[in-house]
């Protein structure tokens, strides 16, 4: 049903799509300061060991930042397809556009962008958030106010407590104990990188295998959302099936980075651990740091004078004892 000119009177004009999660801008934007306040170090660092503590600085934070972002990015498994779909409810208007679901940790992103993006009248260009964080059921009614295009509405009704489907059960406790992984995973960074500062190389390479370690359970936590039993989603002719997406195989990535620098740090250290400590500037003397002894003058009669003391208090102990073993006597 519309007003004039296509327009529907009970629902408010069109939102601004969603550009960008300001979570996730902020972290990138704390680890990039951290990175350019390392980098103004490194020219107060001499000779070859600048480079190596170049590629230490931007792979630790590269790690850093990786494990914090993933918990807020919302691409860890995608699905998107372009069909013709009826727009909204009390309308026969089709729209032919690409509709896509994205899930993060966090929550789902359902997205609806028009081929071309002007259709009857409107610019649709949607990307609507529903979160774990809070009940799934009063955000699809809020969306039903809203008047949310019927893709959107159609999608998100799948993960309601009231659909057949059950999917917000296994997605949402996959996507916490996930984000429980990779916050355990910073944390172990976090002190690998303290104990690579100290003469205990070998257990930072262990703190980097434990890292590597949660990576993976995280991942294996997120996988299970794979093992509910298959849901239909058909938007028109169509039907979406998720699949692994960026996100996830960034943290493949970043969890094979954190194995292999342990291994080998581990190993290196087993073989070399006198060599490797002097790589990390740790637990090795520097010839400025020793102390030595240098020439200097000594006062001679302050010697003759403890010397004179000396065979003074030897001779009045050899006389005494004379005298004790002669009363003996």
């Amino acid at each position: 049903m519309t007003f004039y000119d296509g327009i529907y009177p009970f629902y408010p004009l069109q939102r601004s799509p969603f550009i960008f999660d300001i979570s996730l801008l902020v972290v990138i934007l704390v680890f990039s300061v951290l990175a350019v306040s390392f980098l103004f170090i490194l020219p107060g660092i001499r000779g070859k060991s600048r480079l190596f503590w170049m590629f230490r600085i931007i792979i630790s934070l590269f790690i850093g930042v990786v494990l914090v972002a993933l918990n807020f990015t919302g691409d860890w498994a995608e699905a998107s397809v372009k069909a013709n779909a009826t727009y909204k409810s009390f309308s026969n208007a089709v729209v032919s556009a690409e509709v896509g679901l994205h899930v993060g940790l966090y929550g789902i992103n359902i997205t609806l962008k028009g081929e071309p993006v002007s259709q009857i009248n409107e610019t649709i260009d949607y990307n609507e958030i529903f979160r774990w964080s809070s009940s799934v059921d009063e955000q699809y009614s809020d969306a039903l106010e809203r008047g949310l295009p019927n893709p959107i509405l159609y999608i998100a009704e799948k993960f309601t407590r009231n659909s057949a489907c059950g999917l917000i059960y296994q997605y949402r406790y996959s996507g916490r104990f996930a984000s429980a992984n990779l916050w355990t995973a910073f944390c172990c960074w976090l002190v690998a990188n303290v104990l690579f500062s100290m003469p205990v190389i070998l257990y930072a390479g262990y703190m980097m295998i434990a890292t590597a370690a949660f990576i993976f359970f995280s991942m294996a936590s997120f996988s299970t959302i794979f093992s509910v039993t298959s849901c239909d989603f058909s938007i028109g002719a169509e039907s979406l099936r998720t699949d692994y997406s960026h996100s996830f195989w960034i943290a493949l990535a970043t969890g094979l980075l954190c194995a292999v620098i342990g291994l080998v740090v581990v190993l290196l250290d087993c073989l070399f651990p006198a060599r490797i400590r002097e790589v990390f500037s740790v637990g090795v003397d520097n010839e400025d740091d020793e102390c030595h002894t240098g020439e200097g003058y000594l006062n001679s009669g302050f010697l003759e004078g403890v010397i004179y003391d000396n065979n003074t208090q030897t001779g009045n102990s050899s006389m005494s004892q004379q005298i004790t073993t002669l009363t003996r006597l």
